[in-house]
């Protein structure tokens, strides 16, 4: 059984993940961790319960969801595992960060590998389907667990909402259709993590999210 642990880091709020199975290993979904407590509550979670992170994963490369990818290379000797996309078609963490006029340094930190989409991502006794759900960035990517019946959305899917579209290679319309082939088309009781703010469910907002 999968324990998903989540932290809220840094200036946007920004959901981060860790999932862990009875093996103890784990992965860590889009670290946003950019100051010294949120590390140290990251890496304290990580020792008192004994996990091994095994693999870095980034639903997408906006800033604020990658600000820990440092922080997780340097401690745990991880390299994040993104969809081409977004290496090719967004700014670096850094201009994003002087877009932003956010003065936090900000390292990118080298991809150690692409993921494609329905790609399988293993861990432990564990698996994730990787969905591509484009529209809120080039090559934003879900990760799905059928078994236990959720589902990591990134910022494509929140709680009564969308992600923003008015960023980067971003397109609303792309972005629906998106939503409503990979995500509106799981089972009507998974659970949604989205990338920020409260979870919610496929059935909540396959009938209720205005922009659906």
């Amino acid at each position: 059984m999968i324990t998903i642990k989540a932290f809220e880091f840094n200036y946007f709020s920004e959901n981060c993940y860790l999932l862990h199975d009875e093996t103890n290993e784990a992965v860590l979904i889009d670290c946003g961790a950019c100051r010294k407590e949120e590390e140290d509550e990251l890496s304290t979670y990580v020792a008192q319960n004994g996990l091994t992170i095994k693999r870095l994963l980034c639903t997408h490369l906006h800033l604020d969801h990658v600000f820990g990818n440092d922080f997780v290379f340097k401690t745990y000797g991880l390299r994040p595992e993104v969809h081409k996309s977004e290496i090719e078609k967004l700014p670096s963490p850094a201009e994003q960060s002087q877009l932003f006029g956010i003065k936090t340094p900000i390292e990118a930190v080298q991809a150690a590998r692409y993921i494609v989409g329905n790609e399988v991502i293993k861990f432990g006794k564990s698996e994730l389907i990787a969905l591509l759900v484009p529209g809120h960035s080039p090559g934003s990517l879900a990760f799905y667990n059928a078994k236990e019946k959720f589902v990591i959305s990134g910022d494509a899917l929140f709680s009564g909402s969308i992600g923003r579209t008015d960023l980067w290679g971003g397109n609303q319309e792309v972005l629906v259709a998106a939503i409503k082939d990979k995500l509106l088309s799981l089972p009507d009781e998974t659970v949604v993590y989205p990338g920020h703010g409260p979870t919610t469910s496929i059935i909540e907002e396959k009938y209720n999210n205005p922009f659906l």
